[in-house]
């Protein structure tokens, strides 16, 4: 297994792999050729310095992924942070160490580029997803809220 930073060519599995999921499956859309958002969304990553989709790749097959964002801040002392989302492993490929593996490595980056803490949100819902994050040592130390904005 390897890590590396995605292109575009990654692009379709990324997507398949945010929709075989029980919450990816009613927000996303995988189909092909892919919808325009996505092929946008990931060109606008990829010209945002200290932003990267990182997937896990096995026998040539995207098996995991990970957004991670590089955040500079005037808080905690001008702090640097990394902020993770979009974390996805295939099914075939839970439980066997992959995701634990892709966050090593997606924190390894950020201590590179100077990040003195990474955060993440997640669903309420994600339960597992909760136990796993534990486990690698993080603790819900803050409440998060969002705004969802209308484009029209």
């Amino acid at each position: 297994m390897k890590f590396i930073t995605a292109t575009v060519e990654h692009l379709p599995a990324i997507v398949r792999l945010l929709t075989d999921d029980e919450f990816g499956a009613t927000r996303e859309r995988y189909e092909e050729p892919l919808p325009l958002e996505y092929i946008d969304a990931f060109a606008r990553i990829e010209e945002q310095i200290g932003n990267s989709i990182i997937v896990a790749i096995d026998k040539e097959e995207v098996i995991g992924c990970l957004q991670l964002t590089i955040i500079p801040g005037i808080a905690r002392l001008g702090t640097t942070r990394g902020q993770i989302e979009g974390v996805r492993v295939s099914h075939d490929y839970r439980g066997k160490g992959v995701g634990e593996s892709l966050f090593n490595y997606a924190i390894d980056q950020a201590k590179a580029k100077g990040c003195e803490m990474i955060q993440l949100t997640t669903d309420k819902k994600r339960k597992d997803a909760h136990r796993f994050y534990e486990r690698l040592g993080f603790v819900a130390s803050h409440d998060g809220m969002k705004l969802i904005i209308s484009n029209e």
